[in-house]
């Protein structure tokens, strides 16, 4: 009786909770609308307090760090939503626009068209969406292979191995997308720059020598650390090392 009891309080405490994240989100919303834009900042920031996440609460955040006309912040909850939503056509947008405002502009090197090609397809649903794909795909597997052992007809034996090899293929396909989309949303190996300017030296120490310069504002991808110094790389492949205190992982 005493777990039951523990239970009930359990999921009314939850219940709870996800009521007052909705009034949180709610009156950050009104106040969003109502150009208090330091309000509603405090408020998502204040959701985010509670350990709920998602891309819509960083896009809002975004957006109100964008109206407050701090750029650099902006991007950072642009990016953060961008990782739990790659193909939301309106953090794009916004994130493009914010990144007007940074200094640099580093092309990216080409990628193979493999890994173009298999980010792309990845990125067409979330990890959930694609694990909900694998385990139907898995499940239609199944039922055609139940048929190739148990059905008397050689024509629906035939048709039925192949389709089931078929879906076979696409169970491994589509869980190797979920757990890309996965490992993707868990990487923090991203970073923006914080500093106004950074040097970037050639070795983790201040004695090292000077590469190039870039700007706050900046993605960069975090490599290898020692100490309070990160070696950090381009999207163009150059490398080097810069402090831990001018980053801010996304």
């Amino acid at each position: 009786m005493k777990r039951y009891i523990s239970l009930f309080f359990i999921a009314l405490a939850s219940v709870s909770h996800g009521a007052d994240l909705k009034l949180l989100m709610d009156q950050a919303n009104k106040a969003y609308a109502a150009q208090e834009f330091a309000q509603a900042q405090e408020l998502y920031e204040q959701i985010l307090g509670t350990g709920h996440e998602s891309a819509q609460l960083y896009f809002n955040l975004g957006n109100a760090f964008y109206k407050q006309g701090d750029n650099l912040r902006a991007i950072l909850n642009f990016e953060r939503a961008k990782r739990l939503a790659p193909r939301n056509g309106d953090i794009d947008f916004n994130l493009k626009i914010a990144n007007q405002f940074v200094v640099d502009n580093i092309e990216q090197l080409p990628r193979p068209f493999f890994s173009r090609w298999w980010n792309t397809l990845s990125g067409f649903s979330s990890a959930d969406g694609w694990a909900r794909w694998s385990v139907l795909f898995f499940l239609v597997f199944l039922l055609l292979l139940g048929t190739y052992f148990f059905s008397s007809r050689l024509n629906f034996r035939k048709m039925a191995f192949y389709s089931a090899l078929f879906s076979a293929l696409l169970t491994v396909l589509t869980f190797s997308l979920a757990n890309r989309q996965n490992s993707m949303v868990k990487d923090r190996s991203s970073a923006l720059i914080l500093c106004p300017r950074v040097t970037v030296k050639s070795a983790p120490s201040t004695t090292g020598t000077d590469l190039f310069m870039i700007h706050e504002g900046l993605k960069v991808k975090i490599t290898d650390q020692l100490d309070k110094w990160r070696e950090i790389e381009l999207t163009d492949g150059n490398k080097g090392w810069v402090k831990d205190s001018c980053l801010v992982r996304i």
